[in-house]
């Protein structure tokens, strides 16, 4: 059967999520919705009809999985409970210190509604995510670092976007090259959030604004920039087009554990992502985790799940013989 999706939602996210539902011939792209003009948004897949936001719910029946493609900051705690009312849901959330929330909320209404709904889904968290849950169960009491960049955040960079006086902006995570070294080394240091990595930020302001109060807005931005050495750089629009129009990313996620009976044995695990698109390959993670919220509503599951909680089978397209076969 083909998976019909949604995608609610149609900027960097969205467009990734419609380029890799290309690439899954068991999915077929349904509706678009937005909250701009339908009418001035232009899909690539032929005959797809984008709708407004607003009119999501009267195509519950016609949709498997809708995936939300809004920012973490205010669309997400909103939009994802409200969409696990009338699909199962996959979504992107990546404010850490907020997911335990944010998972609460979507599981109240998906257990109502019957549906499934995959939150904090994408690199990071998500296959990060993976990575450390692996490493900790393998080498109990290991050491555990995560290193993100250099690449734009699009969680971040959007958070930036919705200071007031802010026209655009990008921002930059950058891994502290002498912290990075000393984890691989096995050293096991103690590393403040502030000594891993710093936070670089390009912002365009609207004419007349506030340049110094929106600096401090940034720096002191809690969950964000407030426990980072961060710099601001106010460009010109052209400027940024011309030297940050791509969305690069990637990181690292390193364990360094011991075993023996004397501890005798050093071990370091690496995960390492070098990505040109960002928002591609999180799309290509959320299309992925969207064939396994259907699979498991299929079964009968509802409620609100975290990646920690989806088998890897569920990803693939291919049957358990076959992925047996390729891959075991």
């Amino acid at each position: 059967m083909t998976i019909r999706i949604g995608i609610l939602g149609y900027g960097n996210l969205g467009r990734g999520v419609e380029c890799a539902i290309k690439h899954n011939p068991d999915m077929e792209l349904a509706a678009v919705f937005t909250r701009r003009d339908p009418g001035s948004v232009n899909v690539l897949t032929a005959g797809v009809k984008v709708y407004s936001a607003d009119e999501a719910p009267l195509k519950k029946d016609e949709i498997d999985v809708m995936i939300l493609c809004g920012g973490s900051a205010t669309d997400l705690p909103v939009q994802t409970p409200e969409m696990a009312k009338y699909f199962n849901v996959v979504d992107s959330f990546d404010t850490h210190a907020k997911i335990p929330q944010h998972f609460d909320a979507v599981d109240k209404t998906a257990k109502e509604s019957g549906h499934v709904g995959i939150i904090s889904v994408g690199w990071d968290p998500g296959m990060f995510s993976l990575n450390r849950l692996y490493g900790n169960g393998i080498l109990p009491g290991s050491a555990d670092y995560t290193f993100w960049g250099k690449g734009v955040s699009q969680g971040h960079s959007d958070a930036i976007r919705r200071i007031d006086g802010v026209k655009d902006a990008r921002q930059y995570t950058i891994p502290v090259e002498s912290a990075l070294e000393s984890v691989r080394s096995g050293s096991n240091p103690n590393l403040t959030t502030r000594q891993k990595h710093t936070r670089e930020c390009f912002v365009v302001a609207e004419e007349g604004a506030d340049l110094r109060k929106i600096e401090d807005t940034i720096i002191n931005m809690p969950n964000y920039f407030a426990d980072y050495d961060t710099t601001v750089h106010f460009i010109s629009q052209e400027e940024l087009q011309q030297n940050h129009s791509g969305i690069p990313h990637g990181g690292f996620v390193i364990h360094s554990g011991k075993t023996g009976w004397e501890d005798e044995n050093n071990h370091v695990i690496e995960y390492h992502l070098k990505l040109d698109s960002n928002p591609e390959f999180t799309s290509s993670v959320l299309t992925a985790y969207a064939r396994a919220a259907y699979r498991l509503n299929q079964e009968g599951q509802r409620g609100c799940k975290s990646v920690f909680d989806v088998a890897p089978a569920y990803l693939s397209s291919l049957d358990g013989a076959e992925l047996r076969r390729r891959l075991l």
